[in-house]
């Protein structure tokens, strides 16, 4: 065998192979298999993997292209191989091995990233084959070296044949000149401890060699080294006698009863068997019919039922037991077993989860019966007892034990045994043996195994060792343990280091059992023994063994097979070849692949729930005559041509449903993989498998969130490296720079303004903007006229400039540049004012006193001291803006002049304020004046009581006070134009989004105000926002998608359209589309922050791009800016300056504007103008309008001659009568069900019309009067309305009522007749054939009797939603997926009309529920969420957990707060939805407990983002 570790050859573990001692034989194969390609048969410890590992490192330093791949058969033998590679190798080694999950290696990228970063990998055998055929690894082009570890197994079927012959020889030979380059044979290396299997050694060489492209080679210049380094054991015998009983007579008084037991079983007893029958008088004449009667004939003729078989194979291994170890074991042994059945077959034990309850009372019934009796204890008993075989080995044990003793060695042995469960008993007699247990510390090794799924009866006993495998090899090479009991499992694939001996309890099978086990006795001096019966013939098999070892040395050392070239080997019907090649690809499918791959294909269908989701093969002709289970009569052997036909599940259209080959195959298993070859063929052709020959995974790209956020980033990086804002400028000329447009500004109680733009503002003309509110509260109207072309002289672009400098510099100076007056935007009086020449006088005067120097603190030439004014104009009643000196950056509104004396009261606050100016005199007049209120922002109205109040007002002294020279309703321009600048740039972003992106669309006649808010951004905290509508659009978009994919893919099962439709609309697809249209311009995102607002520029400096930053600056900040109010504080800038540096845009702000535009579209013009908003951004997805989708569908539907008869109960119940019939049959036909009718599963249809239910129930409440829900709340109100819980209610709850007339006879009456009504429900009238379905219905149909009354009542009328009363059906999924596809059928039948879909639902009651939920606000927060969020709200927080245990056949749910139980619910087991059930009731419970199920509190936005649990 190949060697598991390098000890042998010198090879310390993490030493590089370079600087490793090799030997001369090592160098010398080394050297070989560099020249050609060569299976290296050399003895398990001569270094084979040592050989390998520098052949791979030479590959590894002198091919750059390719990789090398090491293969090894077992998993085990992968993981080892791959550890002892990686630290001799200093390169990066990879593995996968089927304990890799490889579904997860389905990935044409993941394969392609793996050969780019390892230079070698480490598999099993069918990880490679499978990946080849699935063309994610090509051989020739990216495989320069291939390494078979166990090279013998290269035979046959074997997937190391299967990859040499599919592949390798279609590859074009190394040419020697050009070694690896190009598309080639990869070189071959083989090591194997013995190439031959058989008797043949010449044949066997042949073959193998033919089949490797190689040559078996062993050393032949180094033997004597070789000699040295491998140490051939001493090889012994030890000769037993038979027991004297034979097969017949077994003594063992256990085995008699458990054969006694065995003997008296009726096959028509097992539950198997009765269910089976109960199937077949179910079913009506059919293919189902007719196998299902061949499979009860099959089962009755071979009584291979699990339990019988099982029962039948345990008294086998008794018997043989017995005669090998005796009766003691034997005795224990089916002690052992019967007690192991016991707890397997316990009701509340979930060891054999595969075993149905019925055959668990079954097999309790029977071993029960049997009388098995406690062996005795008794040493002198358990000898008299064993074998002589037993005892001879005991001997045999002791005598090495001492040899190793006295030669100062530690013992260490391997005891080989053929059966499994003769190894259990073994190691238990061993142990039973007072000198074996003082010497030996004794391990089994059984092999890895899925223990416990359906496979035999038996697998129990793999649950007697007290020990793991890795736990028994771990001891072993530590020394706790110095005896194994092994299986054949440790002859090959698992690291045991060198034994002292190795003893073959039962003979070696071949020749490669032989060598392997001998191979694990390579210590020095170490023995080899065979166990041989006296008298038998086994002895020979020694001599035969060594003349074959004699025959193959002197192959090895042949020169002239060098040159040789290997025949053909033989020809057989494993070797039958057929492919199906994908030339896009390369990916093949052979008969060999095509069983496993169309069985892979089947059970990835989706809801393969309560069905068995697989092939089903039929033979032509049958194995049995119809009807023979009953007749019994003998029946000729039939040898064949046999056909075979294969039926794929129902979730495939008919026609790719079943395949039928001819009667033209040599047997049963070829005549199968030739129908599995032709279906799968025509999936692929069907579109259903991708182009590397899998199930359509590649319908879902990768994901692609990672790339969006790196496109994003780009985004950002470009707007920062121009200084431009992400956004559109709305105020950008279009054309021309120099001209400027002119519109009127009129706003109510003010005198118009000319308004100069550099662009046209003629798209306002025909809106009317919102108002304004002030406080009071005061509604302000203003409006914009555009009137043309501005006038292009110098000065009255000049006036225009320094009014609209000097007119907003009164509140913003702060922020702005005097020297800059390039606006983007200007202000000019559209009339003269009275009071502009008063104004200006004033200036002047200013400007005067300025010029003379004759100016005090604070004044400027757009500011006076308010004393020096008043004196100078005679106390002036319109002056507007005071700053009192004392608090410069505090602004405040001029009211009036107070002539009259103060009051003692107003005097003592009056004299406090001015408490820092000792030179301060009262003198009349002073300035009444109010602070400008704090809010700014006048877009949003004033809550109540918000605004001016009366004594907000106070006294300022004119001689310490500044007067701004502005006039009033400059000055009330000036407060306002800030907000109306920005209804003007929002409302201009969104007309540009018209103008450019949607040009030419339909969706550009969506009323502006519904675009105004598809395209807000929650963080701009304007009044209304896109939440809300996409919400909406995510519905519509998913309900079209599905219906666009519905469509298009007829074929497609419910599986491929989900995960193609959630692919479609995920946040990530939706972001990159709309990256790619650079919707991000038009997204209104920043905040309106009049704190920092100032007039915008021609040409913004870096500092004006707004980011997310300025949006966390708080409301209380949103005040009245003003010239001397300071700066932000450092850390502040500091803050801001880091949030700024870090903002990104957001991916899911990018899909959810998407999402609401679509939402605006429906709003605005139902479906069709939502699929045209949908194709903008198209989604990898074609679309068409509505009714054309739903024409393309119908136009597929074949009518049905016979319609099933049930049909009419099920329009009865929803009062629709279906012009379709096939649409209601396809609707009610469950994936299990075998009729004749030809009809899918539901699965389509149920997709359908969980998306048709979900839009019918958001629209309700999107528009529910009065309610305008949040997100959050839509959210759960909707959960609440379309969880699987609550629609399998509904299907139960659904019925009709059936009249029935029957007759009676009464000897005084005679004959009369009666009426009888039967209530038919919805749920019964399911199409199946699944014994399960049946029980199911059963179950949940008893749980809503019970509990149905209660919760119909509590959903009419209560006012919190009954979670846990729902769950506590625990009704199945195939409940709600009826109804679903019910909703579907009707949608289309109606031709896409969701009005006849909600007129079903109100038939069903599911409206009347909605209507409820809405109307009475019912507390719809579940349970479980309810009391987190309770949990959370308290202080200090509590921590809430769910503790969940089963027991006794029980399921209790405990709720601990802060470590300390509150209540504990405690129900039956029936499956994990009772987990589900006690979780809900005990979290409610909880709530009621802690006294916390209160009133529902008023919605806020605090619920905008609830968390979706999985409900």
């Amino acid at each position: 065998m190949a060697d598991a570790t390098l000890d042998d050859a010198d090879f310390s573990k993490g030493q590089d192979a370079s600087v490793v001692r090799t030997r001369g034989y090592q160098k010398e194969m080394l050297d070989e298999s560099l020249r050609r390609n060569i299976v290296i048969a050399m003895d398990t410890g001569s270094g084979k993997t040592h050989i390998a590992v520098l052949r791979m490192k030479l590959e590894a330093e002198r091919e750059t292209q390719k990789i090398s791949w090491f293969l090894a058969p077992t998993v085990a033998l992968v993981e080892q191989q791959r550890e002892v590679i990686a630290s001799a190798i200093p390169v990066s080694v990879g593995i996968i091995s089927g304990a890799s999950e490889p579904n997860q290696w389905k990935d044409a990228n993941l394969w392609r990233k793996i050969i780019q970063t390892h230079r070698i990998m480490v598999t099993t055998p069918q990880v490679l084959l499978d990946a080849l055929h699935h063309a994610y690894i090509d051989l020739g082009r990216d495989i320069g070296l291939l390494v078979f570890d166990e090279a013998h197994h290269a035979v046959k079927v074997h997937p190391y044949n299967a990859v040499m012959s599919n592949f390798y020889f279609d590859l074009p030979p190394r040419d020697p000149t050009r070694g690896s380059q190009g598309r080639v044979r990869p070189m071959i290396l083989g090591l194997t401890a013995s190439p031959v299997y058989g008797g043949n050694v010449d044949k066997s060489f042949m073959v193998l060699e033919k089949n490797l492209d190689s040559v078996i080679r062993s050393t032949r210049l180094n033997q004597d080294e070789l000699a040295q380094h491998v140490h051939r054991p001493v090889f012994q015998h030890l000769l037993y006698t038979i027991p004297e009983y034979d097969w017949d007579h077994i003594p063992s008084r256990n085995y008699q009863a458990l054969r006694a037991v065995v003997d008296s079983l009726n096959i028509e007893d097992d539950p198997y068997v009765a269910s089976l029958r109960q199937q077949l008088a179910k079913l009506p004449p059919g293919d189902e019919r007719v196998r299902v009667d061949q499979k009860l004939s099959k089962t009755i003729g071979k009584e291979d039922t699990f339990t019988h078989k099982g029962l039948r194979d345990f008294a086998r291994a008794a018997q043989e037991i017995c005669l090998d170890l005796g009766v003691w074991a034997a005795d224990w042994y089916i002690v052992e077993v019967i007690k192991r059945a016991k707890i397997a077959a316990d009701p509340y034990n979930n060891v054999m989860s595969n075993w149905q309850e019925k055959e668990k009372r079954y097999l309790l019934s029977i071993i029960g019966r049997v009388q098995a009796v406690l062996p005795s204890d008794n040493t002198e008993d358990i000898r008299l007892r064993s074998s002589s075989k037993v005892h001879r080995l005991v001997g045999g044990l002791l005598s090495e034990y001492a040899k190793a003793e006295s030669e100062g060695e530690t013992y260490s042995g391997l005891v080989f045994v053929t059966r499994r469960d003769t190894v259990v008993a073994l190691s238990e007699l061993l142990s039973r043996f007072p000198e074996v247990a003082q010497r030996f510390n004794i391990g089994c090794l059984l092999g890895s195994s899925n223990s416990f799924q359906r496979h035999s009866f038996l697998d129990i006993t793999r649950s007697i060792p007290k020990d793991s495998q890795s736990a028994t090899l771990r001891d072993f090479k530590i020394g706790d343990k110095n005896l194994i009991i092994s299986t054949s499992v440790a002859e090959e694939g698992i690291d045991i280091q060198a034994c002292g001996s190795v003893i073959r309890f039962d003979p070696p099978v071949n020749m490669v059992s032989w060598a392997q086990s001998r191979g694990r006795a390579r210590r020095k001096k170490s023995t080899f023994i065979l166990m041989f019966e006296d008298g038998g013939v086994h002895h020979k098999l020694v001599q035969q063994w060594e003349d074959i070892e004699a025959r193959m040395m002197a192959l090895y050392n042949d020169v002239s097979r060098d040159a040789a070239s290997a025949p053909e080997p033989e020809d057989d019907e494993d070797d039958e070849s057929e492919e199906y090649v994908v030339e896009s690809t390369g990916a093949v499918l052979t008969l060999h692949s095509a069983t496993s791959h169309l069985n892979h294909f089947c059970s990835v269908l989706p809801s393969a729930h309560h069905g068995d989701f697989l092939p089903v093969y039929d033979l032509d002709p049958p194995e049995f005559p119809e009807g023979w289970h009953v007749t019994r009569e003998a029946v000729p052997i039939y040898t064949g041509p046999w056909g075979a036909k294969v039926t794929l599940p129902r979730a495939l259209p008919k026609d790719l449903r079943v395949f039928s080959t001819e009667c033209v195959y040599g047997s049963k298993r070829s005549a199968h993989r030739h129908a599995a070859f032709k279906a799968y063929v025509a999936l692929h052709k069907a579109g259903l498998l991708n182009d590397n020959l899998l199930p359509l995974t590649s319908v879902v790209e990768p994901d692609r969130d990672g790339e969006v956020k790196r496109l994003l980033e780009e985004v950002e990086k470009r707007a920062s490296t121009a200084n431009v804002t992400l956004q559109v400028d709305p105020w950008a000329a279009e054309e021309d720079l120099s001209t400027w447009w002119i519109s009127e500004l009129s706003v109510d109680g003010l005198p118009m303004l000319h308004f100069l733009t550099r662009s046209p503002l003629s798209p306002l003309s025909d809106v009317d903007p919102p108002p304004l509110y002030l406080p009071g509260p005061q509604l302000v109207r203003y409006h914009i006229r555009p009137l043309g072309v501005a006038p292009s002289d110098d000065s009255y672009l000049s006036k225009a400039r320094e009014f609209t400098f000097h007119m907003l510099s009164a509140l913003y100076g702060q922020r702005m540049n005097p020297d800059d007056t390039d606006f983007s935007y200007m202000f000019l009086p559209a009339a003269g004012r009275p009071y502009d020449d008063i104004w200006e006088q004033r200036r002047r005067w200013m400007k005067e006193r300025i010029a003379r120097d004759t100016t005090v603190r604070f004044e400027n030439s757009g500011r006076a001291n308010a004393e020096l004014l008043a004196k100078q104009f005679s106390y002036p009643e319109d002056i507007a803006l005071i700053r009192p000196n004392g608090s410069f950056g505090k602004a405040a509104r001029f009211l009036k002049w107070q002539y009259d004396p103060m009051s003692v009261e107003e005097e003592e606050i009056f004299r406090d304020r001015y408490d820092g100016f000792p030179e301060m005199q009262i003198t009349y007049p002073l300035l009444v004046v109010r602070p400008f209120p704090r809010r700014a922002n006048f877009t949003i109205p004033y809550a109540a009581g918000e605004g001016f109040r009366d004594e907000d007002t106070y006294l300022v002294h004119p001689q310490f006070a500044t007067v701004d020279l502005v006039s009033r309703d400059d000055l009330q321009y000036a407060l306002l134009i800030p907000s109306i600048m920005r209804w003007c740039s929002i409302t201009l972003t969104v007309m540009s989004l018209r103008k450019q992106l949607l040009a030419k669309n339909p969706i550009s006649e969506v009323p502006l105000a519904l675009l105004t808010t598809a395209t807000t951004a929650p963080v701009a905290q304007e009044q209304t926002n896109y939440q809300r509508l996409e919400t909406l659009g995510d519905t519509v978009l998913k309900f079209l998608a599905s219906l666009q994919l519905f469509a298009q893919y007829p074929l497609w099962h419910e599986g491929y359209l989900a995960r193609r439709k959630d692919h479609a609309v995920s946040n990530a697809r939706l972001a990159r589309e709309a990256l790619g249209k650079c919707l991000y311009r038009w997204i209104i995102r920043e905040r309106f922050v009049p704190r920092k607002w100032k007039p915008l520029y021609r040409v913004q400096e870096p500092s004006t791009i707004i980011t997310n930053a300025e949006h966390s600056i708080s409301s209380e900040q949103d005040s009245i800016p003003v010239e001397a109010e300071q700066e932000v504080d450092t850390e502040l800038q500091k803050k801001l300056k880091k949030k700024k540096q870090s903002q990104q845009l957001s991916t899911k702000v990018l899909a959810d504007v998407v999402e609401a535009l679509i939402g605006a579209s429906y709003e605005h013009g139902g479906f069709d103008l939502a699929a045209d908003c949908a194709a903008l951004f198209g989604m990898g997805l074609t679309w068409k309008k509505v009714p054309d989708r739903i024409s393309e569908i119908l136009a597929r539907t074949e009518p049905l001659e016979e319609p099933p008869t049930q049909l009419y109960l099920v329009e009865r119940i929803l009062n629709y009568t279906f012009k379709r019939k096939e649409l209601l049959v396809e609707a009610l036909t469950h994936a299990s069900y075998h009729g004749e009718h030809a009809a899918m599963s539901y699965e389509r249809l149920e997709f359908l019309g969980d998306c048709a239910l979900d839009m019918v129930v958001t629209d309700y409440l999107y528009h529910a009067p009065g309610k305008e829900y949040t997100p959050g709340h839509m959210h759960l109100r909707k959960e609440s309305l379309v969880n699987s819980h609550f629609l399998a209610f509904i299907c139960l709850r659904a019925f009709t009522t059936t009249e029935a007339t029957s007759a009676h006879w009464t000897p005084k009456k005679g004959t009369s007749t009666t009426t009888e009504h039967q209530q038919i429900h919805l749920h019964q009238c399911l199409m199946h054939s699944s014994r399960r379905v049946l029980e199911d219905q059963h179950i949940a149909f008893s749980r809503f009797e019970k509990s149905g009354r209660k919760i119909e009542e509590m959903l009419l009328r209560g006012t919190m939603y009954p979670w846990a009363a729902l769950t506590s059906l625990q009704a199945p999924k195939f409940l709600s997926d009826m109804l679903e596809s019910l909703l579907g059928a009707v949608y289309l039948d109606t031709e896409g009309s969701l009005e006849a879909v909600r007129e079903v639902m109100r038939v069903l009651g599911i409206i009347e529920v909605m209507e409820h939920i809405v109307m009475a606000d019912v507390d719809v927060q579940h349970p479980v969420s309810r009391l987190a969020i309770w949990a959370a709200q308290q202080v200090p927080q509590h921590k809430i957990k769910y503790e969940i245990e089963k027991k006794d056949g029980n399921v209790s749910c405990a709720v601990v707060m802060d470590g300390e139980e509150i209540i504990r619910i405690t129900e039956k087991y029936h499956s994990r939805a009772s987990q589900e059930e006690v979780r809900f009731a005990a979290a409610e419970q909880a709530m009621h407990k802690l006294i916390a199920v209160e009133e529902p509190e008023e919605e806020d936005d605090e619920w905008r983002d609830i968390p979706e649990y999985d409900w």
